[in-house]
């Protein structure tokens, strides 16, 4: 099978991490394999880029016209692509040297439509003693309990995620009304493509723990207020995809079942056993995040024309 690698970038401040990102991509043991870099509207980047990697064989090159925002330049270059399968990777992750012969060997050991993988966090700074495990799917890295290895899911985290690349074109790629886009806060846009991939073919992500790619974490990500703020935008977007596909089976909500049965317990029977100021900050995080989800969906349930508001 050929694999085409994705990979989409849009400001100068990110081209350090992009640049690593596509190195190790380059520097991957699997063939065939194609690399797609799609600059979103930035001509000094992309010029940048042509720079950089235009020599490069087997690499393919794009600008968009204007800035289109993340789930349209992934779209554009699965267009572009020209493998059986297409893999995205975010421009500040780094993949180990096997990733995409971990991904392909599960497509050609099973019937998988879409195969995700691990993806680990690579702290840029001391890690906030107040983060919970947890809640590291905040940050798009797999929190413990998402799913066992070889587990059908709807799907995983934006940096480590592929599809048959006919069949993610066929139901129509990413919505570009989702996904980053400038101050556009709106999440999950991988998650319409898994439930129009069920809905189309009966089938969903195949996770397998052996393709690991490992996720850039910068000191902005370890601050208490935009953890918050992005869980509010994780309710929100909640809500949102509630409203568009209120037949999809809801991952968030059987996570947040296990989270209050199963985890919270745990860690209150530990601080209990063995008090200590770290088990308490990650206790209380817990909740304040859990709440602000929740207070980022009824914000939304309260949000007049919410789907118009969200695609405008």
């Amino acid at each position: 099978m050929k694999a085409s690698v994705v990979v989409c970038t849009y400001s100068m401040d990110r081209y350090g991490p992009f640049s690593e990102c596509v190195e190790s991509v380059l520097a991957q043991e699997y063939e065939p394999l194609e690399v797609v870099l799609v600059v979103d509207g930035n001509e000094d980047v992309f010029e940048r880029v042509r720079e950089d990697f235009g020599d490069e064989e087997n690499v393919v090159l794009h600008c968009n016209d204007e800035n289109q925002g993340i789930s349209y330049s992934r779209t554009k270059g699965a267009e572009l692509a020209s493998g059986d399968v297409v893999a995205f990777i975010d421009d500040d992750a780094t993949a180990q040297d096997d990733w995409v012969t971990k991904l392909v060997e599960v497509y050609e050991e099973t019937d998988a439509i879409a195969v995700g993988g691990d993806v680990v966090p690579d702290w840029q700074t001391e890690k906030p003693d107040f983060f919970p495990a947890e809640f590291y799917w905040l940050v798009g890295c797999v929190e413990p309990g998402f799913a066992e290895d070889g587990e059908e899911v709807r799907n995983t985290y934006g940096s480590n995620i592929s599809y048959r690349r006919e069949e993610f074109l066929e139901v129509g790629g990413y919505d570009p009304n989702t996904g980053r886009k400038g101050d556009k806060h709106l999440q999950a846009h991988e998650a319409p493509v898994g439930i129009r991939l069920r809905e189309e073919y009966g089938r969903g992500m195949v996770f397998t723990r052996d393709a690991r790619v490992h996720h850039k974490l910068f000191d902005y990500r370890g601050e208490f207020g935009w953890l918050v703020f992005r869980s509010f935008w994780q309710g929100y977007s909640k809500r949102v995809m509630d409203l568009l596909y209120p037949d999809a089976e809801d991952n968030k909500s059987s996570y947040l079942k296990q989270l209050l049965t199963r985890f919270v317990p745990k860690r209150v029977k530990n601080l209990v056993r063995s008090p200590s100021l770290l088990r308490l900050q990650q206790l209380v995080a817990i909740f304040v995040f859990t709440a602000a989800v929740g207070l980022g969906y009824v914000y939304a349930m309260a949000t007049p024309n919410l789907v118009e508001k969200a695609n405008s």
